[in-house]
């Protein structure tokens, strides 16, 4: 339903006002989980999970051959093992690696050994990393997608207690909102453009609506107070578009059960525009 809660925002129309050409390549089926049986319980319904994050990964890969540039809406985090998955062979065949900024409240750096709740959605970036669920890094047949030198974690608050083990382990580059309060979001977008950016053929920009504070983004399956503020989480969007660096873009768990007048889509829809370049002045 997150997808169509954007379509309802007005995503299309209002993308299409900047200028851009827009081609609606519509929902992928995904099968709805209460049919289906969990399975594995430290990685549940990954199989499905997997299936649905493999055709995007060709639809994304079949979107940067016709040279448009993939905006995935979703939904759950978990299918960034197809997005980003399809921006980094996409930077291989250029001969260089991908960046990618994962902006959360989340590090989604769990395993199947680490994690509480045996949720995928709080697993992409470790298999996008080279770890475990192998059916998710598997996806696209290279492993791992990005190198950790390459890969900045923005506005994470809420680790688990050996997720937090993972995160410093791995050698990504972190801005906790402890850092974002310190030095400002200008700065630290300013870092992760710069980090994400250096050498590789662009970046990746994977941005969950649950980085920013429930009081503008209620609509999210796991808010966290203290989240980035409206014009926070406008201004690192509008930084990433004067970057120029963008090569690929998902805007994920929007969840119009738990919003308000569709609130968190229009937000949503709002932050894609300035990440698309729509200015102030």
């Amino acid at each position: 339903m997150g997808p169509s809660a954007l379509r309802i925002a007005g995503l299309g129309e209002r993308l299409a006002s900047l200028g851009c050409t827009v081609v609606d390549k519509g929902d992928l089926p995904a099968p709805i989980p209460e049919t289906q049986q969990p399975r594995d319980v430290r990685k549940k319904y990954v199989r499905d999970i997997a299936k649905v994050c493999q055709k995007l990964y060709q639809v994304a890969l079949a979107s940067f051959d016709e040279g448009a540039m993939p905006l995935v809406l979703g939904g759950d985090h978990s299918l960034a093992a197809g997005s980003v998955a399809a921006a980094a062979e996409h930077a291989r065949r250029e001969g260089k690696p991908l960046g990618l900024i994962w902006i959360d409240a989340h590090g989604d750096m769990n395993t199947p050994e680490t994690t509480t709740s045996g949720n995928v959605h709080g697993m992409p970036l470790a298999a996008l990393l080279g770890q475990e669920p192998a059916e998710l890094s598997k996806i696209g047949g290279v492993s791992p997608k990005v190198r950790p030198e390459h890969t900045v974690l923005v506005g994470v608050r809420n680790l688990d207690v050996q997720e937090k083990q993972e995160v410093r382990a791995s050698g990504v580059h972190v801005f906790t909102m402890k850092d974002v309060d310190r030095q400002g979001i200008a700065s630290v977008a300013e870092q992760a453009i710069a980090m994400a950016g250096a050498g590789t053929a662009g970046i990746h920009v994977s941005f969950d609506v649950d980085v920013c504070d429930p009081s503008i983004a209620p609509g999210v399956g796991t808010p966290v107070k203290g989240g980035l503020d409206y014009r926070e989480a406008h201004m690192i969007m509008e930084m990433i578009a004067d970057s120029g660096r963008m090569t690929s873009l998902d805007v994920v768990e929007v969840n119009p059960i738990l919003d308000s007048q569709n609130a968190t889509a229009v937000l949503a829809t709002e932050l894609i525009l300035s990440a698309m370049g729509m200015k102030i002045l």
